[in-house]
Order: structure tokens, then sequence, then C-alpha cells
């Protein structure tokens, strides 16, 4: 893949924002795109209040800050977005997506649906947005349990919001997202997303 390029030269590729309810299969989809294309993607890494999960690093999966610290850059201007889920605030930084911009390669943006509105509204960035679906609300709990790392509240707490997250996402449809991609199969779900980042990042206007 390569990207589209500017009038003076240089390379702009417009950012991927990738939205879904947890447990429905975004990580392992963008962890297959920059496995088959090293070169063309780079993780906008999102800042989060809640504690680590087991194998997560911190600088990696997320930037895992203090509630007091996060709330204080968000009133400085310092977030794109951000929004309160399961009693954290999650959030994309500015820098963290310069960080990914200057290097000349998509910012994938793995964010949920809030803060996908909040960024479309917002006019800052010109991104393409994707919207993975599981195949049924009971195969989304399935998977969640299949983690092992969530408690009963926790799971029931999450599948509330799933619900609600899909029930938005079917409201916006196609006139918000670029695509919407049920994973009821990885590799079928993959070759969509492919299409998709090929058609309008990678494909010269």
């Amino acid at each position: 893949m390569s990207a589209t390029t500017t009038s003076s030269g240089g390379t702009r590729v417009k950012p991927l924002v990738i939205v879904g309810p947890s447990g429905v299969g975004k990580g392992t989809l963008i962890e297959k795109l920059n496995k088959n294309h090293p070169n063309s993607f780079g993780f906008s890494v999102s800042h989060t209040t809640r504690d680590p999960r087991p194998g997560e690093e911190n600088g990696v999966h997320y930037h895992f800050v203090e509630k007091s610290l996060m709330e204080q850059e968000i009133a400085d201007g310092k977030f794109l977005e951000h929004a309160n889920v399961h009693l954290n605030i999650y959030g994309t930084s500015f820098k963290a997506v310069d960080d990914v911009a200057s290097k000349g390669v998509c910012c994938i943006l793995d964010i949920d649906i809030q803060g996908a509105e909040i960024v479309k509204n917002s006019g800052k960035l010109d991104c393409a947005y994707v919207f993975i679906q599981p195949p049924s609300i009971p195969e989304l709990e399935r998977r969640l349990r299949g983690r092992g790392t969530e408690t009963e509240e926790a799971v029931t707490k999450r599948m509330q919001n799933a619900t609600k997250e899909i029930e938005r996402g079917e409201k916006l449809g196609s006139a918000f997202f670029d695509a919407i991609i049920v994973n009821d199969d990885l590799d079928s779900a993959y070759e969509k997303l492919k299409d998709v980042v090929v058609r309008r990042i990678f494909t010269p206007a």
C-alpha cells in the first residue's frame, strides 16, 4: 500500500477510525492489518484511567494514567476526543495522533462510538470510519466470557454498553460509516476491512 500525495509532494494519509463494542475483534483485525502491511499503519495509543489487564503494556496497548491527570489534560484541551466508559475515562490525545501522522503512515484510532462522533463532528480530522459488529449479542457475550478476565459485574456492564453501541451504530448507518462489517468470520471481515482501506485511504482521489 502507498499513501496519497499532497500538492507539496509530502504524504498525507487519511486516518482510519475503527469502532465497535468490546469483544467484537477490533484489536485482532488491527493486528492483522499491521502484520500484513507493517510500513503502512501506525496505532494511535489511547489514554485510559482503568487498570491494565494481564499482558497489557503501558504505552503499547494504552497510556495508563491517573484520573486526576487525565481530567486536567482534557481541561487543557490536549484531547481530540474522550468519553466516560465503564466508570473510567478513555480518550485520544492530539499528540498520539500527531506521533503517528509524522511518520507518514495511516493512523488507526480504535475508539468507541461516542469518540467517533466527537471526532467527526469536530471537523478537525478527515477520516475513514468503519463499524465492526458481532454476528449476534449472544456471540459477543460468549467472546467476552471467553476472555476469562472479567467479573460477572463487568461482563454485565459491558453487554449493556455493547447493546447501546450497536443500536447507535445501526442508527448512524452508512450516512456516517464508510463500512459496517459483521465479524462472523475473521478472514472475511479482514478482507472487507482491507477493501475499505484501499478504496478510502490509499487510492488517490
